[in-house]
C-alpha cells in the first residue's frame, strides 16, 4: 500500500491508455462518475472507520476498471475534458481516503480534501443536470 499520488495517477492514465475500447457516450459520465463515488465512497468511509488498507488496494482495479471503460485520461475520449471536476473527483478519492489513514504520505497536500470535495460538488451538479 502506501503508494504516492504520482504512482497513483501514472497507473491510472496507464489503465486508461490501454483499454479504450468500450467507450460511452461523454455526456452519460458526469452521471456515471456519481454513481461510481456513490458506491465507493460508504465503502471507503468503512474502510477507514476500520482502518482496512486493503480496501484501498481492491477500489484501485474497480476505480482503473471504470476509468478504462471510459477512455478516462487518455486520447480515446478527449470529450470527457468537459469535465474535469468528474474526473478529478474519480481520480482524488482514493488519494483522499488514503490520507485520513496516512496522514504523513507524501502524496497528502493540505488543499486536497477541499479541491475533492468542491469537485465532487460540482459533479454531482452536473450530473443532476442530466
Amino acid at each position: 500500500m502506501g503508494l504516492p499520488r504520482h504512482c497513483l495517477l501514472a497507473a491510472l492514465c496507464l489503465a486508461a491508455s490501454v483499454a479504450g475500447a468500450q467507450q460511452q457516450p461523454a455526456d452519460r459520465f458526469p452521471a456515471a462518475a456519481m454513481s461510481f463515488l456513490g458506491t465507493e465512497l460508504p465503502q471507503m468511509e468503512a474502510a477507514i472507520a476500520a482502518r482496512d488498507r486493503d480496501y484501498f488496494e481492491e477500489a484501485m482495479g474497480r476505480m482503473l476498471d471504470f476509468s478504462g471503460s471510459w477512455g478516462f485520461r487518455s486520447k480515446d475520449n478527449p470529450a470527457l475534458g468537459r469535465y474535469p471536476m468528474c474526473t478529478d473527483a474519480v481520480s482524488d478519492f482514493l488519494v483522499v481516503g488514503m490520507c485520513r489513514i496516512m496522514t504523513t504520505a507524501d502524496a497528502c497536500e493540505p488543499g486536497l480534501p477541499a479541491r475533492f470535495n468542491a469537485n465532487l460538488q460540482k459533479c454531482r451538479e452536473v450530473a443532476s443536470r442530466q
